[in-house]
């Protein structure tokens, strides 16, 4: 028998109340966000630098520019062994220096003769580049290059004509060993060199001379998901210092009006709060005093223990690390530097291997349109990157409660916001029960792609978050706690 349809009536009702429980919409971005590439970048949070050049035959930190090729000639020369070390530290990616100041490139550029193929390095026929290029992404690394805006061997520096000769350069880099993740410019700009047999000093204007909005402009147009790193971004920014450390309230946003690379800004690490611009912080350090290879420095490499402290204070407050670790004359990064990085790394992997909050029953003071299932703060301790606690928009501070049902001990806590959203959280604190009574176990400012807060050792049934001030209604994807190893 055929059955009878349902009357209009029904549908309708049916219809209505499928409308009324469909989770309310998600808060709306606030203020300037991260790019999809952007969001990528900061997920990668350490990786690694090389400095590499004639210098590392010199004993120098800067070359003249003046260096004969022929002293370029590592005897060991192992490109895998670099990106091993790095993927077994914990680095997701790797940049080199293709170009540093003295103008020696490590590839055998069809654009100078102050290159790796004048060098006695397997017979002029070599091309460090492309070595580091296939063992980094052998290794599962995304790559990165750096090529100096200053060029000290050049005779065209300063002039017009060296735009053309930097622009094609990177053309080069691009065409032959793209896409790069992070193409790296520094500041230094301009003074004394051999400019080509000239031994004078050239000055030029760091905010025109390199015309950076046309030079990104090709670059981006080449590799368009490249992030790009300068003081002005416009992909990430330097920190202001070559310490390790970025500053404890730290906006992902900066206006960048009047910005330039090489130009001195003088709150590149704390940002701009609602700027104009998303250009996250890079925190570049060296594992050595210098940022070349000197064996004098052999004994100087900082200890599994320092390297922990840079992590607190870079990624710990919201930073990408980008950690320079040098190859020796043979080509290889020192076993010094490989064994600090490894005991970095069992630190670290002791301390994070288990979220305590992981599974913790959760409540919050406000759950966006009352939807837990869509916002609720079970979301802030699931280990989903993409799930978040949200309040409602007219509601801007908050509390979310995590209990426990066996007592744990902790003494590092890790706060994330769903940045695809716009940095929000100005000021928050962190509560433990201590049996009988509420106890501020420690307090920040910005949280923003993330913050890690070490503390006494304490042991509570309960924790609690307390979003005390933000620009609109906080998102939360992470509330997670550990304990360091003893």
């Amino acid at each position: 028998m055929t059955r009878p349809a349902l009357p209009a009536i029904a549908l309708s009702i049916s219809s209505l109340a499928a409308a009324q429980v469909a989770p309310p919409a998600p808060p709306t971005p606030h203020g300037a966000c991260p790019s999809p590439a952007q969001l990528a970048w900061h997920d990668l949070e350490f990786y690694g630098f090389l400095h590499f050049t004639t210098n590392t035959f010199t004993d120098r930190e800067w070359g003249n520019g003046d260096e004969s090729p022929g002293i370029f000639n590592p005897t060991g020369l192992d490109a895998r062994q670099w990106a091993t070390t790095a993927r077994q530290a914990g680095m997701k990616a790797l940049i080199l220096t293709a170009k540093h100041h003295d103008g020696f490139c490590l590839w055998p550029s069809r654009y100078t003769e102050h290159s790796v193929k004048n060098s006695p390095y397997k017979n002029g026929k070599g091309d460090v580049v492309g070595e580091f290029i296939t063992a980094a992404r052998d290794e599962n690394l995304l790559v990165g290059l750096y090529l100096s805006p200053w060029d000290r061997n050049h005779a065209d520096y300063a002039r017009p004509a060296y735009i053309e000769y930097y622009r094609n350069q990177w053309k080069e880099l691009i065409a032959s060993y793209g896409p790069l993740f992070e193409i790296w410019f520094d500041g230094a700009n301009g003074g004394d060199g051999y400019y080509g047999g000239a031994r004078e000093t050239r000055t030029i204007d760091r905010t025109t001379y390199y015309d950076w909005p046309g030079t990104n402009k090709l670059i981006l147009s080449l590799n368009p998901d490249a992030i790009i790193f300068s003081d002005a971004g416009p992909g990430c920014r330097w920190a202001g210092n070559e310490s390790g450390y970025s500053d404890e309230t730290s906006w992902q946003t900066i206006n960048l009006d009047g910005m330039y690379p090489g130009v001195s800004h003088d709150h590149l690490a704390h940002g701009d709060k609602n700027g104009t611009h998303w250009v996250g912080v890079e925190v570049d350090v060296s594992i050595r005093p210098g940022w070349f290879w000197h064996e004098k420095e052999n004994d100087k490499v900082k200890s599994p223990e320092q390297l922990v402290e840079l992590y607190y204070k870079s990624i710990g407050r919201g930073a990408n690390l980008l950690l320079n670790v040098p190859p020796d004359p043979r080509g290889l990064i020192h076993e010094n530097d490989a064994a600090s990085l490894r005991g970095m790394k069992r630190i670290l992997d002791a301390t994070f291997a288990r979220d305590l909050l992981h599974a913790a029953k959760c409540s919050s003071t406000n759950i966006r349109g009352n939807a837990p299932a869509a916002f609720g703060p079970a979301l802030a301790v699931d280990a989903d990157p993409a799930s978040y606690w949200a309040t409602d928009d007219a509601t801007t501070t908050g509390e979310l409660l995590a209990e426990l049902d066996t007592p744990i001990t902790l003494d590092v806590i890790r706060l994330k916001e769903a940045i695809a959203l716009g940095q929000r959280v100005e000021a928050f604190a962190i509560d433990y029960w201590d049996g009988a009574a509420w106890k501020e176990l420690t307090k920040g400012t910005t949280i923003g792609p993330r913050r890690i807060l070490r503390t006494d050792p304490i042991t509570t049934t309960k924790l609690r978050l307390r979003i005390t001030q933000s620009l609109a209604a906080p998102t939360i994807t992470e509330f997670a706690a550990f304990k360091r190893p003893t």
